[in-house]
């Protein structure tokens, strides 16, 4: 097989791992600020649950998640699972990504002065207008960074699909050297990968200074 036929391949399943990326940041980052205030709740139940919730995503394998998210339910309820792995691939990085994010906000949430709080009340501003005019600005600004690491992560652990049989990019550079015996599919694998998180690392610093008002 010729290097060109092994890039196309590839590339077709930098998409599959660019779709697993992107879905995840469209359901967990909403869903992390829910866990946040989930985290922060005055409720000792909720915030009991949410913290088990996040226990358990930080304290095992993103891989067994992927498992049990995909085969629990026909093990649970003989539900029929056909067509269900890319589905499940999403709902196991969204939550699992979702648990990391909301400890990212909550730092960056409690980390800003009771005084701001104070001040807006002062100025008539309800909770509401407080956090998504003053505070959330201010959040985003203060946990981008760690947010970056995180993406960075992101895009490397898109090749746990694999676990699943689903075709992403590691998947086919694993089966393409298997069966060339050669090494060149995770040279190329190891490229794409590379440009992405450079691509992820960039927007991120782009978003960075558009949120440095100190310059």
């Amino acid at each position: 097989m010729s290097t060109a036929m092994i890039f196309s391949q590839l590339a077709a399943g930098m998409l599959k791992s660019i779709s697993i990326f992107c879905w995840t940041l469209l359901f967990s980052l909403p869903l992390g600020m829910l866990i946040a205030f989930g985290r922060m709740s005055k409720n000792p139940v909720i915030r009991g649950l949410v913290k088990i919730y996040i226990s358990v995503m930080r304290g095992t394998p993103l891989m067994l998640q992927l498992m049990v998210v995909f085969y629990g339910p026909f093990y649970l309820w003989e539900a029929n699972i056909s067509g269900y792995r890319y589905p499940a691939i999403i709902i196991a990085f969204s939550i699992n990504y979702a648990a990391y994010f909301g400890e990212i906000y909550r730092s960056g949430i409690e980390s800003m002065p009771v005084g701001q709080y104070e001040a807006a009340e002062i100025l008539g501003y309800r909770p509401a207008q407080t956090f998504v005019h003053i505070i959330l600005p201010q959040v985003i600004k203060r946990v981008l960074p760690a947010l970056t690491n995180e993406l960075v992560t992101l895009v490397k652990d898109t090749s746990l699909a694999f676990s699943l049989a689903y075709m992403e990019m590691f998947t086919i550079a694993k089966q393409i050297a298997a069966k060339e015996t050669t090494f060149i599919p995770f040279v190329v694998a190891g490229i794409f990968y590379f440009i992405f998180n450079f691509v992820v690392a960039a927007g991120m610093e782009w978003v960075e200074k558009r949120f440095g008002y100190y310059r």
